[in-house]
């Protein structure tokens, strides 16, 4: 009818504004699709690129900050976030447990509450108890990475190790990692697993069989396995995870004799790697660590150009803004 007004139904809700997206977090390798993974590793090359310059730092994070959580020992994993942060333009603040009010009693998650009070952008958390990141990502409204939660999940660790594997074989699907030492125990082991599923590629556990997850993928007690595989990663004996008077082997002689990685055992052209800290002697053999097959330097840089490409994908949405970045097979 001319003149009338037209009614306006609105459905409840449809003039609120939207709902702020859920923050994102790396807790796991399953918080990742392939194309994350893909995306992650052209990033870390587009990163590594910008590292060949004179300048190396970006202005990419300017004016965020990046709180180190570690409970635990570390050299690595927390040298290399804190200049990750930092090559971004991001402020950090380092926290280690020792020295700390942990020492007087303090519990994670009121740590973890004082440190946000800081208003931070990122937190990375090493801990010794599995399931403190996701402690953390409820109780704080900072974006959280895992840096590694007892012998649960290492995620960063793992992409790093995609990376060097990459980099030194050009591929990723297809490869076959022959992953040797203390499965059991290992974080990183875990999470290789699955990262490396996800590319295409395929594992195998070899070791002493108290130390091999059979769930976990393919297992083999013989070293010689080790002969099919384009790539050895070598793992040392968690004595730290086992538990008081546990005898997963007879001695480290025996175990150094039966299944550390020497050049006899070792074919042409393999590649080898470690997480390190290394124990020269009884997983590996020091001149393998000393040898042109061994990416265990390749590793460190790795782990510095990967977590830059965390932290802005966490931080950030778009093409990464420095060299243009490399295709993923």
């Amino acid at each position: 009818m001319t003149g009338a007004r037209r009614a306006i139904h609105v459905v409840p809700g449809d003039l609120l504004p939207p709902a702020p997206p859920n923050r994102r977090h790396l807790l796991s390798v399953a918080d990742l699709t392939r194309d994350d993974v893909e995306r992650l590793l052209a990033t870390a090359h587009s990163f590594a690129l910008s590292q060949e310059r004179d300048n190396k730092k970006l202005p990419t994070l300017r004016g965020r900050l990046v709180v180190n959580m570690f409970f635990e020992s570390s050299t690595r994993t927390l040298s290399s976030f804190e200049l990750a942060a930092k090559r971004l333009s991001a402020d950090t603040l380092s926290f280690k447990a020792s020295g700390s009010s942990v020492d007087k009693g303090e519990s994670l998650k009121d740590t973890a509450l004082t440190l946000s009070a800081y208003d931070p952008d990122v937190i990375v958390l090493r801990h010794p108890q599995i399931g403190a990141p996701q402690l953390v990502a409820r109780v704080t409204d900072a974006h959280v990475v895992n840096a590694g939660d007892g012998k649960h999940q290492h995620p960063t660790q793992a992409l790093l190790d995609l990376y060097a594997i990459q980099a030194a074989l050009g591929r990723l699907e297809g490869v076959h990692v022959a992953i040797v030492g203390d499965v059991l125990h290992s974080r990183v082991a875990r999470s290789l697993v699955q990262a490396l599923r996800l590319v295409g590629a395929s594992v195998t556990l070899v070791g002493p069989p108290p130390l091999l997850p059979t769930e976990l993928a393919e297992t083999s007690f013989e070293i010689e396995s080790i002969a099919d595989a384009d790539v050895v990663y070598v793992l040392r004996m968690q004595r730290e995870r086992m538990e008081e008077g546990a005898n997963y082997v007879p001695s480290l002689r025996e175990y150094s004799a039966r299944w550390c990685v020497t050049p006899e055992r070792l074919r042409a052209g393999q590649k080898v790697m470690h997480p390190g800290p290394m124990n020269r002697g009884v997983e590996i053999d020091p001149r393998v660590a000393d040898s042109d097959a061994a990416l265990v330097v390749d590793q460190v840089r790795a782990g510095l150009v990967v977590r830059m490409a965390v932290l802005y994908d966490l931080l950030t949405t778009g093409p990464v803004l420095v060299e243009t970045a490399m295709e993923v097979a």
